[in-house]
């Protein structure tokens, strides 16, 4: 006799279980597509770093085929990592000036500020004759300042 009611009484929790929050196979819903905000323009490359603070050098030193461009920037903290020149306009100059932008990720945890040498990040690229043609100056962003070298 105890065992039908024990039987009916597990059927029961176990039925009523299945529509509430407590079941696992409850907890996730069939993915649903949503609208993106941004619009993706075909060629254009999106990059979420942000600029560097700070660039506190440029040089560009000639090669045979083209030039070396060596920025050097300063975050506020230690810890930025993944820094690259990302040329604007496809990397062809607007009157006479090829402008860069000095994009660097921010670190995961807060880092601390430390001495303005140890936060330095130093940066190269390459840019060849073909492109240098109809350059006069070459200009490198950063949030809070720009540094350019002319010809």
């Amino acid at each position: 006799m105890k065992t039908p009611i024990a039987t009916v009484l597990i059927s029961t929790l176990l039925l009523t279980g299945c529509a509430t929050k407590l079941n696992p196979f409850n907890w996730f819903k069939r993915s649903t597509e949503e609208k993106r905000v941004e619009q993706v323009v075909p060629g254009k490359v999106i990059d979420y770093r942000g600029l560097v603070d700070q660039v506190t050098s440029l040089q560009i030193e000639k090669t045979n085929g083209g030039a070396i461009i060596h920025a050097v920037g300063l975050p506020p903290s230690q810890g930025y990592w993944d820094a690259e020149l990302v040329a604007d306009n496809d990397e062809k100059p607007v009157n006479g000036v090829l402008t860069y932008q000095f994009r660097i990720e921010q670190p995961y945890e807060f880092k601390r500020a430390s001495t303005p040498v140890s936060r330095e990040v130093v940066v190269g690229h390459f840019v060849s004759n073909i492109k240098l043609q109809g350059v006069t100056s070459i200009r490198v962003l950063g949030a809070r300042n720009t540094r350019s070298s002319r010809r």
